[in-house]
């Protein structure tokens, strides 16, 4: 497995992990704010694994 392929797998993970909070029910109605900012900075991580595995290959 080359580093190029682990950084995908990487930021697919990392990707699944923002849609499962941003999917999350909570008690009050919609989102809380810490559900928000964790869900974009899972998404910005993803996208930075992902587009360093693609400038990489």
């Amino acid at each position: 497995m080359t580093f190029e392929v682990l950084l995908l797998v990487l930021g697919g993970f990392l990707l699944g992990g923002a849609w499962s909070i941003w999917k999350a029910d909570s008690d009050t109605e919609g989102r809380t704010g810490p559900q928000v900012f964790f869900a974009v900075v899972l998404l910005v991580a993803a996208l930075l694994a992902t587009a360093s595995a693609i400038l990489r290959l």
